[in-house]
C-alpha cells in the first residue's frame, strides 16, 4: 500500500471507554511529533460499545507511512521520542479511564480507515475494557547484578603455580556466579508468591539485553502483573522486597502503568501479541502490516 506524503495519516494510540471528562482532558495534550490528540468515536447507537473510542493524532505520512517508518527504525533517537509521547499520551488516558494501549506506530490512512477499525472489533474491545477496569499493570525485573558477574580476582595462594591460580580463579568465579542465579531464582518464586496474593494475571516478557538492559548487570527476569488498584501499593512493596537477603540480586518494579501487556488476551499457547512500550525509553521497534484494511504500518489488538 502506498501514501500520498502531502496528506496527513492517523496515529493511534489507544482504544478507551468513553468519559465525560476524557476529550476536555485532552486539550492541549501533545502527541506524537507534537499533534493534537482527538478522539474518534465508532458511532452512537451501535449495539455492543457505543461508548469506546479511539485516541489519535494526525501526523506526517512523510514520517509515519510505510517509506517513512522503514528509514526511522534505524533512528534509535527518533524512536525514544515517539515512544515517549506515545506513552505520555496513553498514560493520561488512562488516568480518566479504562484504556486499551495499541502498539507502537500503530498508523491508518485517515480517520474513516481508524473509526472502520474501531467498528469492526468494537465488542472485543468493550469486553477487554470491562476486564481491565480498575486494574494497573506493574512490571517486575530480577537482574544478578554486574558485581556478581565481574567479581575482584582475591590475591592467589602462594603455594599455587600461575596456572592452578588461573583456573582457581575461574572456578571460584563460576561459583559466584551460578550462587547468584540461584539467588535469582528464589527471587523470582518470591515474586510469583506476592502475584499469587496481590494479581489477576501475569505476562512474561523476554529479559532485555543490549543496550535496553543497561549497565545495571544480567536481566534474568522481566514479567508484568496485572493488579487491581486497590492492592497496588502491598503488591509493589511485597515484590520490591523480594530480593532482600539474596546477594548478588537485585529487584526492579516499576509502575503503575496503563495494562499494555493485557490489552489483548492470551491465545491458546498463554501468549500475548503485544509489545512493552510502558518501558517508552527502552522501547526501540514497532511490528508492521500493510493489508488492504487501511492500516499503514503497526497492529491493533
Amino acid at each position: 500500500m502506498t501514501t500520498s506524503t502531502s496528506e496527513p495519516v492517523t496515529y493511534a494510540y489507544a482504544v478507551a471507554r468513553a468519559h465525560p471528562d476524557l476529550a476536555p482532558s485532552l486539550t492541549g495534550l501533545v502527541g506524537v511529533s507534537g499533534a493534537p490528540v482527538h478522539l474518534i468515536s465508532e458511532g452512537a447507537g451501535e449495539e455492543g460499545g457505543g461508548d469506546v473510542v479511539l485516541v489519535v493524532s494526525p501526523v506526517s505520512a512523510a514520517d509515519f507511512g510505510e517509506e517513512g517508518l522503514r528509514r526511522h527504525l534505524e533512528d534509535l533517537d527518533w524512536l525514544e521520542a515517539v515512544a515517549r509521547a506515545h506513552h505520555a499520551v496513553v498514560e493520561a488516558v488512562a488516568a480518566r479511564t479504562p484504556a486499551l494501549p495499541l502498539r507502537l506506530a500503530t498508523v491508518y490512512l485517515d480517520d474513516a480507515s481508524a473509526r472502520g477499525m474501531l467498528r469492526s472489533a468494537v465488542r472485543l474491545f468493550s469486553e477487554r475494557l470491562d476486564h481491565l477496569a480498575g486494574q494497573v499493570e506493574w512490571g517486575v525485573k530480577i537482574y544478578v547484578e554486574a558485581t556478581a558477574e565481574a567479581a575482584p580476582e582475591s590475591a592467589p595462594a602462594a603455594d599455587l603455580t600461575p596456572g592452578r591460580a588461573y583456573l582457581s580463579a575461574r572456578r571460584r568465579r563460576r561459583n559466584d556466579l551460578e550462587a547468584s542465579y540461584r539467588a535469582a531464582q528464589e527471587a523470582a518464586d518470591r515474586v510469583g508468591d506476592v502475584a499469587r496474593a496481590y494479581a489477576t494475571d501475569r505476562a512474561a516478557h523476554r529479559p532485555q539485553q543490549g543496550v535496553l538492559a543497561g549497565d545495571a548487570g544480567e536481566n534474568v527476569f522481566n514479567d508484568a502483573f496485572l493488579v487491581p488498584r486497590e492492592r497496588s501499593e502491598a503488591f509493589r512493596t511485597e515484590a520490591a522486597g523480594a530480593g532482600h537477603g539474596l546477594a548478588g540480586v537485585r529487584v526492579e518494579v516499576t509502575g503503575p502503568w496503563a495494562p499494555y501487556s493485557f490489552a489483548v488476551p492470551q491465545d491458546d499457547e498463554g501468549t500475548r501479541g503485544t509489545d512493552d512500550t510502558r518501558s517508552a525509553a527502552d522501547t526501540a521497534g514497532a511490528d508492521g502490516s500493510d493489508g488492504s484494511d487501511g492500516v499503514v504500518r503497526g497492529a491493533t489488538p
